[in-house]
């Protein structure tokens, strides 16, 4: 699953921070991070929140002093906190809070789990989403698609 995550992941952000200094490329880098399990084929702990607040706590060290890289770098943890909600982890008590619950990281991927007439209906929203933003935050303009291309960053009116 792609577009399910990506534009669910970058809407809500977008909708929710209303900030013009985010990069919403790595928003939606983030999102798709825990994707990264189905092909090993088993959760990591990118299905964590774990793992979501270690990524939080290096962007604010590693960028300490720099608030415009925090706020860039801060997309990465979003998106993955984003993913672990799109894809019902928070469900799975064990997975979702190891290590904390002294469980481990057997079992499926929660999205492997999913019928194939429900992966395909996310998928559809995905895109009709991803269409959406593409109008309503107008990259039909070549020169605001391109600059959106090069900084991730939405025009200021939009954010």
């Amino acid at each position: 699953m792609v577009l399910w995550f990506a534009g669910l992941a970058w809407l809500l952000v977008w909708r929710v921070f209303r900030s013009p200094a985010v990069d919403y490329r790595l928003v939606v880098l983030g999102a798709m991070l825990p994707s990264v399990d189905r092909l090993i084929g088993r959760p990591t702990p990118l299905h964590t929140v774990a793992a979501a607040v270690v990524g939080l706590a290096v962007v604010m060290v590693a960028a300490r002093g720099r608030r415009l890289a925090q706020r860039r770098w801060l997309g990465v943890p979003i998106g993955m906190f984003a993913h672990l909600l799109l894809d019902a982890t928070w469900a799975d008590t064990d997975l979702f809070w190891w290590p904390v619950t002294g469980g481990g990281l057997a079992g499926d991927v929660p999205e492997a789990e999913w019928p194939l007439v429900l992966v395909v209906a996310l998928e559809v929203v995905g895109l009709l989403v991803l269409a959406g933003l593409w109008v309503r935050l107008g990259f039909t303009d070549p020169d605001r698609w391109d600059r959106f291309r090069r900084t991730g960053h939405l025009d200021r009116e939009l954010a």
